[in-house]
């Protein structure tokens, strides 16, 4: 099985990069492979463009950066995305990724009865996200009630990708940033635990 973990964040030797390398050592010791996109380093350019609103509106192709973004994806039999929580939510890099990607007629299908076609069932996605507040602030305020609404269910959801694990890994009493790697670790064991196609192997 092959997973793919994107990764936003401008400092390579970050503790959010530090937990992708983590989580793909997870991956490899589990006996599968994988690719680590880190779209700060790639110089992804998230900016939601007129061509792209063009090709949502299904007047134009796809660009090819992202075209070959969604042949990265398609590649994957599931997708990771490892981030730092930004105004609790996606950093804008990431956020611009999914909006220049995940598009109509790829993604999901708008039918012009108005249905909307799903179209990323066969994709399992895991999200990794790492915050800077404790968990009590999360709990107090429904921060991760809402982040998980936003993302699992407003992207994921609109394009029936399954959300298998959504993790947020935060310091804490017990969790210093060696727990939160070695939390990284086990997520990354555990990918494709859950997977009918890897049982079935």
């Amino acid at each position: 099985m092959h997973g793919l973990i994107v990764m936003s964040h401008p400092l390579p030797e970050s503790l959010t990069g530090a937990v992708a390398r983590q989580l793909a050592a997870g991956l490899e010791q589990s006996g599968h492979s994988f690719e680590l996109a880190d779209l700060s380093a790639e110089r992804f350019d998230p900016r939601f463009s007129a061509e792209d609103v063009a090709v949502h509106l299904r007047q134009a192709v796809v660009d090819p950066v992202v075209a070959a973004e969604q042949a990265r994806i398609e590649r994957a039999d599931a997708l990771i995305l490892v981030y730092p929580v930004y105004w609790w939510s996606f950093p804008a890099l990431l956020k611009g990724w999914i909006d220049r990607v995940f598009v109509n007629g790829w993604a999901y299908e708008e039918m012009p009865d108005g249905r909307i076609v799903r179209k990323l069932g066969h994709l399992p996605i895991h999200l990794v996200a790492i915050g800077g507040a404790d968990l009590r602030t999360y709990a107090r305020h429904g921060y991760f009630g809402a982040m998980r609404t936003q993302i699992e269910h407003g992207i994921f959801g609109y394009c029936g990708a399954p959300v298998r694990g959504s993790a947020l890994l935060v310091p804490g009493e017990v969790q210093d940033a060696a727990g939160m790697l070695a939390a990284a670790e086990r997520i990354g064991r555990a990918v494709f635990e859950a997977s009918p196609a890897a049982r079935a192997a």
